[in-house]
């Protein structure tokens, strides 16, 4: 139930502060009067989209504020929102207050603590619905819909929440599993993949050293290449060879002999 309504440089208002008490409350008054102005401030504490227009002209900003006494049935999905937010709860009450400055940025405040307007949206359908001509706030956002039946009904879904959750929880850890089988298949592959290439490839003790050995000479093969040829030549070809010194020292030796 809404306890109390302030605006502070809001539109055309300068600081107002408005009681209600518990029942019908109506406002009444001549068109222009400020009546639309009061429920359009409450909308943007309920997390409608706020403009630097509603700010006051020549101020630095608007301020809206108001107290939410939070009815029997709604209390729980309140402290629930707030616990999952971080935000501490103030008994049966919640204070709400939005600040918009001229600049276009805004600030929100739930229990004179920072907050969203995300979190304006989640508490709006627990703390009051603003039904307009053709329109209502609630009208086609589901899960506020099934929020108020519940509410209204007096159902506790709690229980159905927690298991909910332990459900997804257990869905979530299966399916990690799952990947994980799957990537056990895959390593499980390439192993099998790996260990037929070293059985087909009929690997001998001491082959690595061989290999090593074999691999420098054929790294080396057109240095010894030519130097073979050149010890060949110097051996056995050309005029200054070792063999055609050895047939002309030979046949020294054999004039000799004569």
């Amino acid at each position: 139930m809404l306890v109390e309504l302030r605006l502070e440089n809001y539109a055309v208002i300068d600081n107002l502060a408005v009681a209600f008490a518990s029942g019908l409350n109506l406002l009444t008054g001549e068109t222009g009067a400020g009546k639309s102005i009061l429920i359009d401030a409450l909308t943007l504490l309920l997390g409608e989209k706020a403009s630097a227009d509603v700010v006051r002209s020549g101020a630095d900003r608007a301020v809206v504020s108001a107290v939410f006494e939070i009815e029997s049935s709604a209390a729980k999905t309140v402290a629930r929102i707030l616990e999952e937010n971080g935000l501490d709860s103030e008994s049966d009450s919640v204070i709400l207050r939005r600040e918009i400055a001229s600049g276009g940025k805004g600030r929100v405040f739930i229990n004179n603590q920072p907050a969203t307007v995300a979190v304006l949206r989640q508490l709006g359908p627990s703390l009051a619905t603003v039904h307009a001509q053709n329109e209502t706030l609630a009208a086609f956002d589901g899960p506020a819909r099934l929020s108020l039946l519940d509410a209204f009904a007096g159902c506790h879904t709690s229980s159905v929440h927690e298991a909910f959750a332990a459900w997804k929880g257990i869905r979530a850890r299966i399916e990690e599993l799952e990947r994980d089988e799957q990537d056990r298949m895959r390593l499980v592959d390439l192993w099998s993949h790996q260990k037929r290439e070293i059985e087909d490839a009929k690997l001998q003790p001491g082959e690595d050293e061989r290999l090593e050995n074999e691999k420098r000479v054929l790294a080396n093969a057109e240095k010894i290449y030519t130097a073979a040829m050149n010890a060949f030549d110097l051996l056995y070809e050309g005029d200054s060879s070792t063999a055609a010194s050895l047939r002309s020292a030979r046949k020294q030796v054999e004039d000799l002999a004569r």
